[in-house]
């Protein structure tokens, strides 16, 4: 199995383009995936720098339904129209940044809604032996507080998003699994709790955002960083992390997870 990053807000020792974003490509015996197309095309330069051949792509999953996520589907759409896109048919709902009274729309594009390629998901799917997607994660262990400022648009009011359109990708490869997300805001916790609740063990690795990146930290924000990494050093798991992370909270994580932690940058490969 290769994994390599294709896009995240971090410059890696590859030269490739970053932006606020993720996207990762992931081959296995029988699949070539994307899970996210971050902001913009930059991951398929990034693909081309990686002389990875997009185009043999049969399978794309849309972690959630904000920008810097699926901002690059209508790209892969025009470069891979046979591929397949898996995503939640609530992620194409009106999603919100909502902060200091300024709003800034960061759902995905509507033109996604018409592709004949897209495949609107209902909850969990098992795709064949070696991709699987679930949802409805349940339970609140350390949220994320930078959640606390996004919404949904819904009969013209704000309410608080749920996140119930985050939905999750499982890589079964022989007798190991990975587990992939983009930003967990539904708590890494959690998800893991679900992840456990389904397979009846730990992911041999875990690739996701973890959602603890803020502009100013304050105490509290301090103590779910810590009390996250604590458990999830508990874990028998490896965790790669960045994107909305951010360097301070992976900092701060790795002080407690040493070596079972990697931050991951822009065109880095995964082993």
């Amino acid at each position: 199995m290769r994994i390599v990053n294709l896009i995240e807000d971090t410059e890696g020792k590859s030269g490739c383009l970053f932006e606020h974003g993720l996207s990762f490509y992931i081959e296995t015996k029988h699949h070539k995936i994307l899970l996210d197309t971050g902001a913009t095309d930059a991951f398929i330069k990034n693909a081309e720098k990686k002389k990875i051949d997009l185009t043999k792509v049969d399978t794309l999953v849309v972690s959630h339904g904000h920008y810097d996520h699926a901002g690059g589907v209508p790209a892969f759409a025009k470069l891979c129209p046979g591929a397949k896109i898996y995503i939640q048919r609530s992620a194409m709902g009106e999603f919100y940044n909502v902060k200091n009274l300024q709003e800034k729309y960061i759902g995905m594009d509507k033109m996604i809604k018409a592709l004949g390629q897209t495949v609107f998901l209902d909850g969990d799917l098992k795709i064949d032996d070696e991709l699987s997607i679930f949802t409805g994660v349940r339970g609140n262990r350390l949220l994320p507080r930078g959640n606390e400022v996004l919404m949904k648009k819904y009969a013209n009011r704000f309410v608080q998003d749920s996140f119930d359109h985050e939905q999750y990708l499982v890589v079964s490869n022989k007798d190991q699994r990975i587990l992939l997300s983009g930003c967990a805001h539904k708590g890494i916790l959690n998800i893991l709790d679900k992840y456990t609740d389904l397979y009846g063990e730990d992911p041999a690795c875990v690739i996701s955002g973890f959602h603890t990146v803020m502009q100013k930290y304050e105490a509290k924000d301090i103590e779910i960083i810590k009390e996250t990494a604590k458990e999830l050093l508990k874990k028998r798991s490896v965790f790669y992390s960045g994107h909305c992370t951010g360097e301070c909270a992976i900092e701060i994580m790795k002080s407690i997870m040493g070596e079972r932690l990697v931050a991951i940058h822009s065109g880095d490969e995964i082993i």
